[in-house]
């Protein structure tokens, strides 16, 4: 699946605003070493380099699209092409961080479990994912999904991914390996000027499969389909805006 590095910077801002919130949460003074996992437009990686300066700062992604947008964007950050299901630090790091990218690997607590052995003592490993699989914007989806015809292409399959595990689960997994892991949840509210602007949202991340799978043949037809469902969903407020509320996981594990 490709990915689009203008469609998700449509709406920088508030896709910036967890990552910024997570890493006021590190508790680093400074880092030799942090690389930004699946670092898209760079913007996440702009945040830590903006806290710890320049130096040993560096972010990775297996999207092209999205490396090509990050180093026009932080010419002097190296960005690297990586998979995040068998990357490891060549070196001991003392942050690594992950804002909205490990929602798509299901084994995902199986990388974290890795990449803790490759933090230094006292290394941060600080992750924020979408949490938003119960909310109108993906049950919709997979409603949508199933009502066309295209629902052909759906038949015996989703392309859904995987809800999260419950945070007990998390923190299970890691403590033993870790000084403290702290987790939390926030759902955002972000006020959007219409049913529309919250597709042109999701079109940038969880909607991107369910077009891919439907196909060229189908996709405005589908598009048409989820939008006036959203528009449903979705009542217009006081200003004729409409409210988007998304939850996000946060968690950060210090390693003993």
């Amino acid at each position: 699946m490709a990915w689009s590095a203008s469609q998700y910077v449509k709406f920088e801002d508030e896709r910036t605003r967890p990552a910024r919130d997570l890493l006021a949460q590190v508790p680093l003074e400074h880092v030799r070493r942090a690389v930004d996992l699946g670092c898209g437009p760079g913007n996440s990686t702009e945040l830590i380099v903006e806290r710890f300066g320049a130096a040993g700062v560096s972010g990775l992604d297996s999207d092209l699209n999205m490396l090509e947008a990050a180093r026009n964007r932080m010419p002097g950050t190296p960005f690297v092409e990586a998979d995040l299901g068998t990357w490891q630090p060549s070196e001991p790091a003392d942050l690594l961080f992950a804002n909205a990218v490990f929602q798509w690997l299901p084994n995902h607590l199986d990388i974290f479990d890795r990449l803790i052995n490759g933090l230094a003592p006292c290394g941060v490993l600080a992750v924020q994912m979408p949490d938003n699989l119960t909310e109108p914007t993906h049950l919709l989806m997979e409603e949508t999904a199933h009502a066309g015809p295209w629902k052909a292409a759906f038949e015996g399959q989703s392309v859904r991914r995987q809800p999260l595990p419950p945070p007990s689960t998390y923190y299970s997994r890691l403590i033993g390996k870790a000084a403290h892991v702290d987790i939390w949840h926030t759902a955002y509210n972000h006020p959007m000027a219409d049913a529309a602007a919250i597709v042109e949202w999701v079109k940038g991340t969880g909607l991107r499969p369910y077009l891919d799978h439907a196909g060229d043949e189908h996709r405005d037809a589908f598009l048409a389909d989820y939008i006036g469902r959203v528009e449903k969903a979705y009542p217009k407020m006081s200003d004729g805006r409409v409210l988007l509320r998304f939850p996000r996981f946060f968690m950060v594990a210090v390693k003993a």
